[in-house]
Parts: C-alpha cells; sequence; structure tokens
C-alpha cells in the first residue's frame, strides 16, 4: 500500500465504532491475515457512504489483479461482503452466492458476513487462503 493508503486504512479503522456483530473485528481478522503474506498486497478503495474496499493481489499475479476483495459496505450496522473470482476457489459447504460478473466483470463467489459467526469466519478464511494459492498457481 501507498503511505496514502495506508493513513487511510487506518483512519477508517480508527473511526470504526465496533458493534455487538463484530464486524470490524472480522475484517481485522482478514486484514492481518492477508498482511501475513509478504508477497500479498492490499488495496484500500473507499467510498463513503456506499463501500470501503480492501482488494488483495498477490505478486505472481499477471492475468488478473486481485484475487479477493473484502468490501465493507455501508450500512447500520456495517457488515462485510468477501468476494472471490468463482473460478478461483471452492465451496463445498455451498456458503457463497453466486454472484454473474460480480467481480470486476468476470463471475464471483462472494460471502456475506452480517454477524461474528464463528464457522463462517473462519470458512471465510480458509476460501482467502485457497484463493492466494490459486493465484500464485495461475500467475
Amino acid at each position: 500500500m501507498t503511505q496514502a493508503t495506508d493513513a487511510e486504512l487506518k483512519a477508517f479503522i480508527d473511526n470504526w465504532q465496533e458493534s455487538s456483530e463484530k464486524n470490524k473485528a472480522i475484517f481485522l481478522s482478514y486484514k492481518e491475515q492477508l498482511e501475513g503474506n509478504k508477497d500479498v498486497r492490499l488495496e484500500f478503495i473507499p467510498r463513503p457512504g456506499i463501500t470501503y474496499s480492501l482488494r488483495a493481489a498477490h505478486t505472481a499475479q499477471k492475468k488478473r489483479k486481485l484475487f479477493a476483495m473484502i468490501d465493507v459496505i455501508e450500512d447500520s450496522p456495517r457488515w462485510l461482503s468477501v468476494c472471490f473470482y468463482g473460478d478461483m476457489i471452492t465451496d463445498p459447504a455451498e456458503r457463497g452466492d453466486a454472484v454473474p460478473g460480480g467481480l470486476l466483470g468476470e463471475d464471483a463467489l462472494c460471502f456475506d458476513l452480517e454477524a461474528w459467526d464463528e464457522k463462517l469466519v473462519n470458512y471465510v478464511a480458509a476460501r482467502l487462503d485457497e484463493a492466494c494459492q490459486r493465484a500464485v498457481q495461475e500467475g
């Protein structure tokens, strides 16, 4: 991230008041998970009043701009939509929603997290790892 983008993300997180749904905690856990891989680049795209997007790309990627997008949906309370290219992950428990053209014009698989659900949070975390590995393989 650039210093300006990093500052925007920090300000966004600092100003986000956690709610009983714990969506800020989910967002932070996914952010930390992605930051744990030195070859993952994060980009923060704020659209105040609509969404705040954290986009993850692997340095090995050449064909696509990202492998995952974590959107914070501006609502009361805020909730998360975590999207992947449909062909980059599996969904063995069928927890995701297919969204035609939903990720930069390509078919996507998205997971909506409206409140802390340990199983779903962990399930989506596993999808983040899977998508990152697939990004390396596809180049």
